[in-house]
């Protein structure tokens, strides 16, 4: 650990996304301490995190480049709501002509957001508020506050920084680019990344990160898989896990044109650079399919991080954060390394709410008890309560 003692902490939050991280990151946004770095490891590349060492010129490429998927999706009229860039009037970048550089897309908004006079998400803003909207909401009063110009010159000005950079490991390169960041918005004394469906990512954030924290963000099964179902970037992925199944690759690296040229055209289109929108909206996606992709994440991603030492790692849950935030808040900013101050947690407890809980109970009851079925062994693992499915003859 003597090696790590003079870095600044750094935690991911992690999860399987739909479990109310994008208003954490809002509130961890409002910190005075904390360097909030909103979806950069999903907007990343594959190969954000080498293992070999790599240049100011390699690490800038690795920042700088578009995602090629994500641009597709909003080329093709499907944007994630929790992107960013894309919702700016007179950027100089642009899904359909340059590309989004990765870093424009959600990690510098989001900062920029945070830094604006008068903007109740940030630092310097007034009084946050509550809402009943989701993230694309959240997304919007995000962007409401963003002068595009303001998110290019913050590009801008990390380009030579980062580009002067001596060849060393990666983890070194991200700590020079969270301190120019820092420098820039405020906050850094912590780092504190969160990315939707990244429990797969854990042991190369591990691997390259050896001194980072965990914490796992968690929401009712049932409840989750239900906004997955209904969530663009989660019917895209279901598409992408079938088109990884069918070419035995598990990455966008793997997939050669050779590759491509075996799926059905229903899914070969997914990867083109503009695709019919219907592909997403319109395919046949059971609910109960989330459920069990929702069990499998959790499954795997809890069993990964009871790798790691009990004290890096902890858990928070969606329920416990909106029935308790201000205790909530303060265990994570703990567990962080940074003080939860009491107007922070005040500001921060306004912006979480319950408005998405309770969404499996509209289902169809069988439709509701499969999809209790198949979240189970993720319930389990979380310790989380399995309700009892009725008895068949109780509908006799």
């Amino acid at each position: 650990m003597d090696e790590y003692a003079g870095v600044r902490p750094l935690t991911f939050v992690v999860g399987t996304g739909r479990s109310g991280s994008t208003a954490l990151s809002r509130v961890l946004n409002l910190h005075p301490d904390v360097l909030s770095l909103n979806e950069m490891f999903a907007s990343l590349s594959d190969h954000s995190t080498p293992q070999e060492p790599l240049s100011g010129e390699e690490f800038w490429r690795v920042l700088a480049e578009p995602n090629h998927f994500f641009d597709g999706m909003t080329r093709s009229g499907v944007p994630l709501p929790e992107f960013l860039y894309n919702r700016l009037r007179g950027g100089r970048y642009a899904a359909d002509t340059t590309g989004i550089p990765a870093l424009c897309l959600m990690v510098l908004p989001h900062l920029v957001a945070g830094s604006a006079p008068g903007n109740g998400t940030g630092a310097t803003g007034g009084s946050g508020a509550g809402g009943g909207g989701g993230d694309a909401e959240a997304a919007g009063a995000d962007a409401a506050h963003v002068d595009p110009a303001d998110v290019d010159a913050a590009f801008d000005a990390l380009e030579p920084e980062i580009r002067r950079l001596p060849r060393r490991p990666a983890a070194r390169q991200y700590e020079a680019l969270f301190a120019l960041l820092g420098a820039r918005f405020g906050g850094g004394r912590a780092v504190v990344e969160r990315s939707g469906y990244s429990l797969q990512a854990v042991p190369r954030l591990r691997a390259a990160f050896p001194h980072a924290r965990f914490a796992h963000l968690h929401r009712d099964g049932p409840d989750c898989a239900v906004s997955m179902s209904r969530h663009v970037g989660y019917r895209s992925i279901a598409v992408l896990r079938e088109i990884f199944r069918r070419t035995g690759t598990r990455r966008f690296s793997e997939l050669t044109p050779e590759l491509v040229r075996t799926l059905p055209p229903e899914l070969a289109e997914v990867l083109s650079e503009r695709f019919d929108p219907a592909l997403l909206l319109e395919r046949p996606l059971p609910v109960t399919g989330f459920g069990a992709l929702w069990s499998e994440l959790v499954v795997e991603g809890e069993d990964l991080l009871a790798e790691l030492p009990p004290d890096r790692r902890t858990r928070l849950s969606y329920e416990g954060l909106v029935a308790t935030p201000r205790e909530e808040l303060a265990r994570l900013a703990t567990f962080a390394g940074v003080e939860p101050y009491p107007d922070w947690l005040e500001r921060g407890a306004a912006l979480l709410h319950g408005a998405r809980r309770g969404a499996a109970l509209r289902l169809p009851p069988e439709e509701l008890a499969e999809l209790r079925e198949r979240c189970a062994p993720g319930m389990r693992r979380l310790g989380r309560p399995v309700a009892r499915q009725p008895d068949a003859e109780s509908h006799a």
